[in-house]
């Protein structure tokens, strides 16, 4: 389950893919999510009800309805297309979404790898209770239903990347990332004290993802991806040998993320070194 992420700075992260198992916790935790959300909702919309009578049937009918499309449609999508690329229930099971070609993890891959869902399961799920609710399931239409749901539900079980169709369409990957205790802080050194001090300019070349994964980097503690980003880093700010490549990339780490966070502030937020 070990697979090769090599970024666009040509640092090599061994990644962890997540298993059929944790995935599929990871989606029941998110359908109880929704269905509690939902619960909730109807009861709103209920007390509503109860309040104004059938005058105000139809808007709590309307908001009922939208309320639920934009949770049936949005709430995997929205939530990993955030920071943590995770929904609630990825995070409680230590995953998240990444791209495979080791870039930033792009809107219209989470919007395709999440809309195939509708595909997979909602759909059919719908039309058997649809026709059920009707009284004109019968048992082949069940079983064609059911059989549809779970060629696509059991799909990640044969192949070797646990991928269901979207991640397939998306390019994507879900990864085992589970929490971890550093042994040390990142933002431990001070980047003057250690001798160190990046021009405006310098600390500019990189964005937010960029930081991100120098983090995981100096989290990683490899020596040989550690010589690598330093190199790559050095070369791109023109700063010669250092003494040593840990403190280098902790001090660039440390003052970079001061300077994202003091833009933040500010409303200006930089995703990554393309984003001018």
């Amino acid at each position: 389950m070990r697979r090769r992420l090599v970024t666009p700075e040509g640092v090599d992260l061994g990644l962890t893919l997540a298993s059929a198992g944790q995935r599929a916790t990871a989606f029941l935790l998110d359908a109880l999510i929704m269905f509690a959300t939902l619960i909730a909702m109807t009861l709103i919309v209920a007390f509503g009800f109860m309040a104004t009578g059938l005058a105000g049937a139809e808007p709590l009918a309307i908001i009922w309805l939208l309320g639920y499309f934009l949770l049936r449609n949005f709430y995997f999508i929205i939530l990993e297309m955030g920071p943590r690329a995770a929904t609630f229930g990825k995070r409680a099971s230590g995953l998240r979404v990444v791209a495979r070609d080791g870039g930033r993890l792009t809107a219209d891959a989470v919007i395709a790898r999440n809309l195939m869902r509708e595909i997979e399961v909602y759909l059919p799920l719908s039309f058997l209770g649809m026709e059920a609710a009707e009284g004109g399931a019968g048992a082949a239409m069940t079983l064609l239903g059911l059989g549809w749901a779970c060629l696509f539900l059991f799909f990640p079980l044969f192949n070797k990347d646990r991928l269901r169709v979207g991640d397939l369409l998306a390019g994507t990957w879900v990864i085992n990332t589970p929490r971890q205790r550093l042994t040390y802080d990142l933002m431990r050194a001070d980047a003057h004290s250690a001798g160190y001090a990046f021009t405006d300019e310098q600390l500019d070349a990189y964005g937010i993802f960029e930081l991100q994964t120098l983090e995981q980097v100096l989290r990683g503690g490899n020596q040989d991806s550690l010589d690598a980003v330093a190199t790559t880093i050095r070369g791109k700010l023109g700063i010669g040998e250092v003494e040593s490549h840990e403190a280098f990339l902790t001090a660039y780490y440390e003052a970079l993320r001061r300077r994202l966070e003091r833009k933040l502030l500010f409303g200006r937020r930089r995703l990554d070194k393309f984003d001018r």
